[in-house]
């Protein structure tokens, strides 16, 4: 990725939008200014951002904290994959309006954040295909609106944290919901958790095609639960080594592709296709990657020992969600290293400072990114490539 100067100028967080079948339609990127009265440039800004999300390929809902570079955005011209937040107050002022309008004519969607405390233009009401609202702001009910009333433009639910939360925004008639409903235990439907069905079969496809073992590893990377389940075999009576597996490329290596050929054939009977999955393997893989570049960025580089522990320790940070067992118990059938150990069980350890990061980054909040990156001496532009990196390398794999 390139070194583009306005990262060292914002703080990025960011997180999904799922849809009511759990997949994810597009990734919220808040932008806040580092520095509140400093000048940001627009157009620097969608220059870094193409680079995840070119024109034409994925959508990202850019969700921009500062209302000077909201309406320069507006104004230059973004690709019509970027969806646009809008804060009522903003909506509602005249000043905005044509900017609006020609975020709307571009083919931009446009969301409006919050609630508007009066009319928004007449011009400007029609621009807008959703309303964001709050969860803790919700006045909407269960039932049904009373006979002829309808609502103008549909609503995002932001701020969910749990299954529960979600499930009750889908039934209040939400088109989608922004947060992370990763808070609470998945249960696993008739005993233990199975991995993806689509993994397992993307990987038999690998093999038959004899793909390399970075292609193979490619499949992993997007299944945590289908790598704990291999790296436990390695270290099963079964396969007869009991051995430190400090990367999933050594896992595949030792394992040989008969041998995994064999498993996965065992496995396939089994799959999962539990959509409340969705959101949390989207959580794990982009953890990971995350990770892995913090530790690329921190102390001059980081080994790949190094990195490679990181990545594991971000993909298997949510296995506790996934596979409904505390870390303690899970972790005891894998001997993972101990600074994954240590950051996973004990939240200690020489990872754990990466994953507060993450953490941090997920759940948008400037104070806790700041904080996390002082005690790492990590720069907020460091932090911002390494997210966008590994945000475009997740698109890549997926």
């Amino acid at each position: 990725m390139q070194d583009h100067p306005i990262l060292a100028q914002v703080v990025l967080g960011y997180s999904p939008m799922i849809d009511r079948e759990r997949s994810i339609m597009a990734t919220r990127l808040t932008v806040f200014p580092a520095k509140p009265d400093a000048p940001l440039d627009a157009a620097a800004l969608l220059a870094a951002v193409a680079e995840v999300w070119p024109d034409g390929a994925g959508k990202v809902s850019l969700n921009i904290v500062s209302e000077t570079l909201l309406h320069d955005l507006m104004l230059a011209k973004p690709s019509a994959n970027l969806m646009v937040e809008v804060p009522a107050f903003m909506a509602a002022d005249l000043a905005h309006s044509e900017g609006i309008a020609g975020l709307f004519a571009r083919g931009n969607t446009l969301l409006l954040k919050g609630r508007p405390r009066s009319e928004l233009p007449r011009e400007v009401l029609p621009c807008f295909k959703h309303a964001i609202i709050d969860l803790a702001d919700e006045r909407r009910t269960d039932s049904p609106p009373p006979p002829g009333v309808t609502r103008q433009i549909t609503h995002v639910q932001a701020g969910v944290r749990t299954l529960a939360e979600m499930e009750a925004s889908f039934q209040r008639s939400a088109v989608a919901v922004l947060g992370w409903p990763i808070d609470d235990v998945l249960k696993p439907k008739g005993g233990q958790r199975q991995p993806e069905f689509t993994a397992i079969v993307e990987l038999m496809r690998r093999i038959d095609n004899e793909e390399s073992i970075d292609r193979l590893e490619d499949v992993l990377k997007l299944d945590p639960t289908l790598a704990f389940k291999l790296l436990r075999y390695i270290n099963s009576a079964a396969f007869g080594l009991r051995v430190e597996v400090a990367s999933f490329r050594h896992a595949l290596m030792l394992l040989g592709h008969q041998r995994l050929k064999r498993w996965l054939a065992l496995l396939l009977a089994s799959a999962s296709k539990e959509r409340d999955m969705k959101p949390v393997m989207f959580a794990a893989l982009r953890r990971g990657l995350l990770m892995e570049q913090l530790a690329r960025a921190s102390g001059g580089g980081g080994d790949e020992p190094m990195r490679n522990e990181a990545f594991i320790c971000g993909v298997f940070s949510l296995l506790d969600r996934m596979m409904a067992q505390p870390f303690e118990e899970l972790l005891n059938s894998v001997p993972v290293p101990e600074g994954v150990r240590q950051a996973l069980v004990d939240g200690a350890g020489p990872y754990q400072p990466f994953l507060d990061i993450v953490r941090a980054v997920e759940n948008e909040s400037i104070f806790d990114i700041r904080d996390s990156a002082e005690r790492l001496l990590m720069g907020e532009g460091e932090i911002n490539r390494a997210l966008l990196q590994a945000l475009a390398t997740a698109a890549q794999l997926q």
